[in-house]
């Protein structure tokens, strides 16, 4: 089965997706904004309360006026880049890309240093896991999934009285 490479510059080009690709785009955005919604609600993997933050990052964090809650926004650059990445007819994959994306810090040297997304990500999904579905999240994608086979329904059908692909 062959699979399709979602990259976004400024605009995403959905017309060279066909129809199951093209569904499976839409079921995989919407269970990355639930995963991004409950992260901005500072909920763990299971719906729960996420983890607190380390004594120190959450003064900073406070200092800097972002709150003291784990929900990986400080600049947003991370979950900006959390998307989705390859659609296939049966899977739709999302992950943080760290391409374009790298910001420069300075260490207490003066030195630059470069802090790239798919390691922050990686360091962060560590400590808690992030980019997983919780609960919530699987019941939403669910019912996502549903609308997109009811949208669909007709388009199958007529389909298979044509004697299209096998569904």
């Amino acid at each position: 089965m062959p699979s399709v490479r979602v990259f976004q510059k400024k605009q995403i080009r959905l017309d060279r997706l066909n129809f199951r690709q093209n569904q499976m785009f839409k079921i995989g955005t919407v269970g990355v904004a639930a995963v991004k919604n409950r992260l901005e609600a500072a909920q763990g993997p299971n719906d729960g309360a996420a983890k607190p933050l380390t004594k120190r990052y959450a003064i900073w964090k406070t200092k800097l006026g972002k709150g003291n809650r784990r929900n990986l926004i400080l600049s947003g650059d991370m979950l900006r880049s959390f998307q989705v990445r390859t659609v296939s007819e049966n899977k739709a994959k999302a992950s943080v890309t760290g391409r374009g994306t790298t910001k420069t810090a300075t260490n207490k040297r003066g030195k630059s240093v470069g802090v790239e997304n798919k390691v922050k990500a990686w360091i962060t999904n560590k400590i808690e896991p992030w980019m997983v579905f919780s609960p919530r999240n699987r019941t939403a994608v669910m019912e996502a999934a549903n609308r997109v086979l009811q949208e669909g329904k007709n388009r199958l059908l007529v389909e298979k009285a044509l004697g299209g692909r096998q569904v």
